[in-house]
């Protein structure tokens, strides 16, 4: 007769030990919580290229290239005049831990690029963009930047041509540095081609809708030297001395004069650089204010849309054809927004 236990049950310590599928489905879980924890210890340990930038449209080039495979820093506050920028001690610390400085060099960033050869890692590297696009023979000079002290125009990003071989020699940069991620900086270079070679095309056309003979540009700072001569558009002068302050009264003179000669329909001034003599140039020269331009201050907030810099180039042009005569729904068409976040 079986023996029970005094509640009339089988003693549980010969109850059979049950085996099969519930083992084994807690032994699949198992390796796959371990698996698990491994990949996600993997990402979490590796590290992304660290990338220390300059003026804001070089810092977007880089980020439609290098997307978020970089942790990328740019240096050079918005609205802050990069000519005279100095680094502060906090931006001693970016720049040594940096694997990769990106700078428009030209001699813009020359306190920067200072301090950087004396704190960054030994085995970093340091891209100047525009030393690596255009040749000694092809620096403009000009009012705000005189061949006598040596420094040239800096500004060639507004050249869409130039900006597109910045973006190339980011992108090589990069895979140098971080080869295992080819295929993905290639890729968003591919496609931000494409978007610079639509405006590109588009400033063509809105230049040709603006009058032959309103095709001069007079701008407080000299930010389009490079950008005039590819589109057409001659610059007549500019009204902010090298030394960044206001012109004297004899300048301002000199320069209304020439404005009235030329017959220039509108006068440049810029974010900035906030300018009262602008104003006074154009009334006295009978010529419309527009001051809007911006060469370094992308427009709206850091999450807006726009501020990219296509949609920097894309506010320049919808003010400077319309100020000037031409068609400014040239460039509405143009998608200005970061290529990697579509």
């Amino acid at each position: 007769m079986e023996e029970k236990s005094s509640n009339g049950n089988k003693d549980r310590s010969e109850l059979p030990i049950k085996t099969g599928r519930p083992t084994l489905l807690m032994s699949v879980l198992t390796v796959a919580w371990v698996t698990i924890c491994l990949v996600t210890f993997s990402w979490a340990g590796e590290q992304k290229l660290k990338v220390v930038t300059t003026v804001a449209p070089i810092t977007n080039i880089v980020y439609n290239v290098g997307g978020n495979r970089i942790d990328l820093r740019g240096i050079v506050p918005e609205g802050v005049n990069s000519h005279t920028f100095e680094p502060a001690p906090s931006d001693a610390k970016v720049l040594a831990d940096a694997d990769l400085i990106i700078v428009n060099g030209l001699h813009l960033e020359l306190p920067t690029q200072n301090l950087a050869a004396k704190v960054k890692k030994k085995d970093a590297k340091v891209l100047s963009l525009g030393d690596n696009t255009i040749s000694r023979k092809e620096w403009k000079f000009d009012f705000s930047f005189p061949e006598s002290e040596g420094n040239p125009n800096p500004h060639l990003w507004p050249n869409i041509a130039h900006a597109i071989k910045y973006a190339e020699l980011v992108r090589d940069a990069l895979v140098g540095l971080d080869p295992k991620n080819k295929e993905y900086y290639t890729e968003n270079t591919r496609r931000y081609f494409v978007q610079l070679d639509q405006l590109d095309k588009v400033i063509f056309q809105c230049v040709k809708s603006i009058p032959e003979k309103n095709r001069k540009l007079v701008t407080y700072h000299d930010s389009f030297a490079y950008f005039a001569p590819r589109y057409g558009m001659t610059v007549i002068g500019a009204i902010q001395p090298s030394d960044f302050s206001d012109p004297t009264p004899r300048e301002v003179a000199r320069i209304i004069d020439q404005l009235k000669k030329e017959k220039v329909p509108a006068v440049f001034g810029s974010e900035v650089f906030p300018s009262k003599v602008v104003a006074q140039i154009a009334r006295e020269a009978g010529a419309k204010v527009v001051d809007t331009l911006r060469d370094d201050d992308l427009p709206g907030e850091s999450a807006d849309p726009e501020h990219t810099f296509v949609g920097m180039m894309k506010q320049n042009m919808t003010h400077m054809t319309a100020a000037l005569g031409g068609s400014p729904d040239c460039i509405h068409g143009i998608d200005a927004r970061n290529v990697i976040n579509r």
